[in-house]
């Protein structure tokens, strides 16, 4: 024989009401508008707020409605003039401030330096004059040229046209005086050569030459001229 089971009563459900119903999309950015307005979300929220408000103009004037709702909040606080940090924060970067000097040494001192610097930006700025041209290697229809300049100790030669020797190679430059054999100066590469010569002999030749990665083995151009020009008076 079975048990007897207890009787069963009715769940009554009183009526819904609106505070039980689901939050809408609309209800929850009305929330998250007050929320920001309010200043309750951390930094995080805050910047996802300020980001989405730039993009929705919907979302934004819910921002502006609860602000202008909140504004009389405000009316009961006196406005608070911000404290002026600017001496610790001097003093956290920089240490104390020097004792004042008497103010006809600071007033020199602050001449000098201003005349310092402007002397210093006039240097900076003034471009530095070049040594003249006295050879240019190549002519201008060449794809590739060189220019031979000396500044009165040192003959300073540097590409200006063209692209550097293939992998493998390297250009390498001579000096050539008259009836005689060619003697090298040096490679060349992307910065300009720069040679100790005390002169800059007129009529004796420059010339570029392709050879081997580490120059020419014999001491003499083995490769074929890339380019050549003589030197002329300055």
């Amino acid at each position: 024989m079975a048990a007897p089971q207890p009787p069963q009563t009715a769940r009554v459900y009183g009526p819904m009401t609106a505070d039980d119903l689901p939050l809408t999309p609309q209800d929850n950015d009305d929330a998250l508008a007050a929320e920001y307005v309010l200043g309750v979300l951390d930094l995080a929220d805050r910047i996802a707020v300020e980001s989405r408000a730039a993009k929705d103009l919907s979302f934004a004037a819910r921002i502006t409605a609860w602000e202008n709702r909140l504004a009389d909040l405000n009316d009961g606080f006196e406005d608070e003039p911000a404290p002026n940090l600017m001496p610790q924060i001097e003093a956290r970067l920089f240490g104390k401030p020097a004792p004042k000097r008497r103010p006809l040494f600071g007033w020199l001192a602050g001449a000098l330096t201003a005349a310092a610097v402007a002397v210093a930006a006039v240097a900076f700025l003034a471009p530095a004059p070049q040594a003249p041209v006295v050879a240019t290697l190549g002519a201008e229809s060449d794809p590739l040229q060189f220019e031979a300049r000396h500044n009165g100790a040192q003959l300073i030669v540097a590409r200006v046209a063209g692209t550097p020797a293939p992998q493998g190679q390297v250009q390498e430059l001579w000096i050539i005086a008259p009836d005689a054999a060619p003697v090298s100066l040096g490679l060349l590469g992307d910065q300009p050569l720069t040679v100790d010569y005390p002169d800059a002999p007129a009529g004796w030749t420059l010339a570029v030459s392709l050879e081997p990665a580490g120059g020419s083995p014999t001491g003499a151009p083995t490769g074929p001229v890339l380019a050549a020009g003589t030197i002329t008076d300055i």
